[in-house]
């Protein structure tokens, strides 16, 4: 990253530092800086079948995808209220943060937990003036998701588990297929980041937000069997 700053001659626009979000120290020292908007973005990613996969991987998963976001936030909130600078929070969610696919529930899980952060944060920051908004982007081809897959071989036996690995495979190929460029998502997060105003929810691209909503919609008429 610090070379790519400095191929792009932006040495004395952007400072690259490293940041482990579970290291208390770390976290301690970008307090210091001088910042009005913070991005929360850490997540890591376990996957397979909820019914199955080992709670330590899912407990990780809420470490740093929950708990580690919400500890730095909270943070950053007390920051802008000391200084009283009516700054900015955005949470990059998912559109898992609003439904789940199969196999990345433990992942899901930790985004809907981050939506119900954002939310209440929302609301009672709103008598301050700080900004709370969310960023949903749906499935695009970082390599994320694909790795986010792979990790359920790392616990997976069909010696001991009754889902077995063939259709696990099978559904992640379906999953997988047609993902996105992610340059659309970086240029949609460039917009909503650097607008004075805007939206609270901000899903991309528009045909994912509308998948979410009929799914939503649908939540409310399924009965039990799935029917």
């Amino acid at each position: 990253m610090q070379r790519e700053a400095a191929k792009l001659d932006l040495g004395d626009q952007l400072t690259v530092d490293k940041l482990d979000v579970l290291d208390e120290r770390d976290v301690k020292r970008t307090m210091s800086w001088d910042f009005d908007t913070f991005v929360s973005n850490a997540a890591i990613g376990e996957s397979g079948p909820i019914s199955e996969i080992p709670l330590d991987r899912v407990r990780r998963t809420f470490e740093t995808n929950v708990f580690s976001n919400l500890a730095m936030a909270q943070q950053v909130v007390r920051k802008f209220i000391d200084s009283k600078t009516q700054g900015r929070i955005v949470f990059v969610s998912s559109m898992g943060g609003m439904l789940t696919a199969y196999g990345l529930g433990p992942y899901c899980a930790s985004k809907h937990a981050i939506e119900g952060i954002a939310a209440a944060m929302r609301d009672e920051l709103a008598p301050t003036g700080i900004i709370v908004q969310t960023i949903n982007p749906g499935p695009y081809d970082t390599g994320f998701n694909d790795r986010m897959a792979a990790t359920t071989y790392h616990w997976h036996d069909d010696a001991v588990h009754f889902t077995k690995e063939k259709d696990i495979r099978a559904n992640f190929a379906a999953i997988m297929k047609g993902q996105f460029d992610p340059k659309e998502m970086i240029d949609k997060m460039i917009e909503v980041i650097g607008a004075d105003t805007g939206i609270y929810r901000n899903v991309w691209p528009p045909s994912i937000e509308a998948l979410i909503k009929q799914v939503q919609e649908r939540a409310w008429t399924l009965r039990v069997g799935g029917k």
